[in-house]
């Protein structure tokens, strides 16, 4: 499995207080495995979310693209990683080519979601963003996967090559 948790976006709810969504996608088959939406989320917050994700797939992701926010950055990660036996690669700063997945992940939820909702709570963001991200995964096809959705490329593969999962 390889994850990315590289993607920080930002919004507010009505009153004006943050949001902030950590993104998690995997990058062989672009699904949206988290989209942990918080106020804040911390490096120790980034940690509990990649423990989760252990637990919910069964599998250490080989390598953890991330870009150079605190929390991505913060020694409890890079502890994580190590214990873990994650590999960390980094991108350049402002270099967001080195993160196209991601990115693009990013902007799709954005002009898709963010741009067009007006949330009033936490609740109610947490609420649509993951109903936004299932639709994403199990119901939207991609071209990079041959016209499947992220879960049905992910299901073909792992019955096409059970030794690699």
């Amino acid at each position: 499995m390889d994850q990315q948790p590289g993607s920080r976006q930002f919004d507010q709810t009505q009153d004006g207080r943050r949001l902030k969504l950590l993104n998690i996608v995997d990058e062989h088959t672009r699904e949206a495995l988290i989209i942990e939406v918080n106020r804040r989320i911390d490096a120790d917050a980034t940690v509990k979310v990649l423990d989760r994700l252990i637990i919910e797939r069964g599998a250490v992701p080989r390598f953890i693209r991330c870009d150079n926010g605190p929390e991505l950055t913060a020694n409890a990660l890079r502890d994580w990683c190590r214990f873990a036996g994650a590999g960390t690669s980094y991108i350049e700063p402002g270099s967001p080519w080195q993160n196209p997945y991601v990115e693009s992940f990013g902007g799709r939820l954005r002009d898709e979601l963010l741009a067009v909702e007006a949330f009033n709570t936490l609740l109610e963001a947490r609420v649509l963003v993951e109903d936004w991200r299932i639709e994403y995964n199990t119901v939207r096809p991609h071209s990079a996967l041959g016209y499947l959705t992220p879960t049905d490329y992910a299901k073909a593969w792992t019955a096409n090559h059970p030794e690699l999962s």
